[in-house]
């Protein structure tokens, strides 16, 4: 017998600190109407000071176990999708734990970049259904602007800072609130997003090449790939999900480009009344990008609860994720 399960809590949390088009001129050779032409986006909130991915993390994660109702000691796992968090270790996962509380439940990151959510609900879905866990904390948190190089315009202006998290439990009314997840990866085209480490080998031996720890993008070749391929992985999903995207009330995907998202919608003939996107106010959060636009999006009314949805979301690897849920009322 399949075990169901619950997606009972939402939460997001962005810096306070906004960086508009207008303000990127002081430093870049570009033009509020150059980058909303190309990307749909007006501005983007960063972090400030000290302020970390952490600090983001820990906000989200309060509110959505706020929302859930479950206590925070009956959290069985965290899992955190964080591409560039605070530290490479301890996890993000382990310091969120540490600072909700949540002294119960074993801690990992993964980093699946901008798919980093949906993949960690496919992660948590297989532990629930298993019978492995009860109670999964989720929470998506980056700060992309460490790491992007602020003198190339062609990426630098594409990102934000955010989190996102989501609480899972069993559900106690038999009510399967994950229809469906499927996670794709082409490895072979992984070089279109790259991010390069720092380190310097031992100075007993032979130096190795050091890069700059900036994201590199092929923003043409992975445009093309999103709108050619990404279309087929969501078909495939909500087939798998017994539903038919009539069906469907909402498609919230990744906030990568507003290009992409309207590509996307017109590839799956869906309503556009219905395609979230707040893209404009946030830019890319990565894995962050579809909990803050899901919750907004719910908190100003342009979602309905309860009802169904696509979560899609692309990214480094290259990594595709895509799951088809039911949202309740009182979840955010």
């Amino acid at each position: 017998m399949s075990i169901p399960i619950k997606i009972a809590g939402l939460g997001f949390q962005v810096p306070k600190t906004v960086i508009t088009n207008d303000d990127l001129t002081q430093i870049l050779d570009t033009s509020d109407e150059w980058i909303r032409t190309r990307t749909g986006i007006g501005k983007r909130h960063v972090v400030s000071g000290n302020e970390t991915a952490l600090d983001l993390g820990i906000n989200a994660a309060k509110q959505a176990l706020e929302k859930s109702k479950i206590d925070v000691k009956d959290i069985d796992y965290i899992i955190a999708a964080a591409s560039f968090g605070t530290h490479i270790y301890p996890s993000t996962a382990c310091e969120i734990q540490n600072a909700i509380g949540a002294n119960n439940a074993a801690c990992f990151d993964i980093t699946a970049a901008c798919a980093g959510l949906i993949y960690s609900m496919g992660i948590a879905r297989g532990f629930m259904k298993s019978g492995m866990a009860k109670n999964i904390l989720i929470v998506a948190t980056d700060t992309v602007s460490r790491c992007v190089d602020w003198t190339d315009r062609s990426t630098c202006v594409l990102f934000g800072d955010g989190a996102g998290a989501m609480m899972l439990t069993v559900a106690d009314d038999g009510q399967d609130d994950i229809l469906a997840v499927d996670l794709i990866s082409e490895g072979n085209i992984g070089h279109h997003i790259v991010m390069p480490t720092a380190g310097k080998n031992c100075p007993l031996v032979e130096p190795n090449d050091l890069e700059p720890m900036h994201i590199k993008m092929n923003g043409k070749e992975v445009y093309k790939f999103v709108v050619t391929k990404l279309p087929t992985y969501v078909e495939k999903c909500v087939e798998k999900s017994g539903l038919k995207m009539e069906d469907i009330d909402y498609l919230v995907p990744h906030q990568a480009n507003l290009r992409i998202i309207e590509a996307l919608q017109k590839r799956l003939n869906f309503n556009p009344n219905n395609v979230i996107s707040n893209i404009e106010e946030y830019a890319n959060t990565s894995a962050a990008s579809i909990p803050i636009a899901l919750v907004e999006s719910v908190r100003n009314g342009k979602i309905k609860l309860p009802c169904s949805a696509i979560l899609t979301g692309f990214g480094a690897g290259m990594t595709v994720g895509t799951a088809v849920v039911r949202l309740r009322e009182g979840i955010v």
